[in-house]
């Protein structure tokens, strides 16, 4: 897509509805990227909380050199009519309720124009089953982020039975313009893509807390010391493949396929979430990160971010390609 498309695509004023950690952070993002935002929320902390978010995002887009001298501006919302009134996009964050998304959805579509594309953060409700009793169903897509989203770009779009092409491309269009890295999920299915990984990798560690195996810092510091590192800047195929040496993937196929008929893993199941089991990983948790508050964990957490980011794009590599190319395109 070219640098005149981006802007083109992206809108000049957006709406947000739910501004809770991934809601005010798509504020964030959208507001650092010259858009005007209306947030929705009924909470009396919401403003506060897009506040606290705003600021970890300016100062993270600081340290990365990205422009935050072109800021859209913000309004708290008296309702999901007003801030959705004369939006050109909207972005839906509310918690993962099916019922709550269908009633907000139904507000949503009473009050906002007709060509006005609805993306819900969703993590896992299928598009088909929030396009359900909506009046223009085509119009919602899932714009699945992963947080914090104003600094992770990508993005998982992901359409229902009554999402056409054309609103896929658009939404992909609007993604992009703030910067993403917009990924089509091309068939619906139950967490998509990333949480699907997710998941299989948190029943694992939560198995081996519960067996005694390792502690929570003790999965914590394998991951961030090893393969985490790898996966950030190659992900796991193309991990793989390096470590296939000159004999490619097909040669680490060959030498490690018939290991996944070993019994390493229990990944068709979970531990029991007892009270034992609770206490035992909050008690962890606990020791291993409550020195800090999580406003402290979420400053370092970006910082380190930023680190990666700078490296990966310095290099022309991985994630840091998405940021070189949103550097050529700032908002004005």
């Amino acid at each position: 897509m070219t640098n005149t498309n981006e802007r083109a695509a992206r809108p000049q004023r957006a709406a947000v509805v739910g501004c809770g950690v991934i809601g005010a952070a798509w504020a964030s993002r959208l507001l650092l990227n010259g858009v005007d935002v209306a947030v929705s929320d009924p909470s009396p902390d919401a403003e506060q909380i897009l506040l606290d978010v705003l600021d970890n995002a300016t100062t993270a887009y600081d340290n990365l050199g990205l422009p935050t001298d072109a800021q859209g501006t913000y309004r708290m919302a008296s309702s999901i009519a007003d801030a959705v009134a004369d939006a050109e996009f909207v972005q839906e964050s509310v918690p993962e309720r099916p019922d709550l998304k269908a009633a907000v959805h139904a507000e949503i579509e009473a009050a906002v124009g007709p060509d006005v594309i609805i993306g819900s953060s969703t993590s896992g409700i299928r598009p088909s089953d929030m396009q359900k009793g909506m009046t223009n169903p085509g119009r919602l897509v899932v714009g699945h982020p992963y947080n914090p989203v104003y600094l992770l770009p990508v993005v998982e779009v992901v359409g229902g039975e009554h999402t056409t092409p054309d609103i896929i491309e658009r939404a992909k269009a609007i993604y992009s313009s703030i910067g993403m890295k917009a990924v089509h999920v091309r068939v619906e299915i139950d967490a998509f893509v990333g949480d699907r990984l997710l998941e299989a990798v948190w029943r694992e560690a939560l198995w081996l807390v519960n067996d005694g195996v390792a502690t929570t810092q003790e999965i914590d510091d394998i991951m961030t010391h090893g393969f985490g590192l790898r996966w950030a800047q190659m992900g796991l195929f193309e991990t793989y493949r390096v470590a296939g040496g000159t004999g490619g993937f097909r040669h680490f196929i060959e030498q490690f396929g018939p290991t996944l008929d070993w019994p390493w893993t229990k990944l068709m199941d979970t531990p029991e979430f007892t009270p034992e089991l609770v206490d035992k990983l909050v008690e962890q948790s606990d020791a291993q990160s409550g020195m800090h508050t999580i406003r402290e964990l979420e400053r370092t957490r970006d910082q380190n971010l930023v680190g990666i980011l700078k490296v990966l794009e310095a290099n022309e590599w991985g994630a840091g390609t998405t940021i070189a190319a949103h550097r050529l395109n700032p908002p004005s």
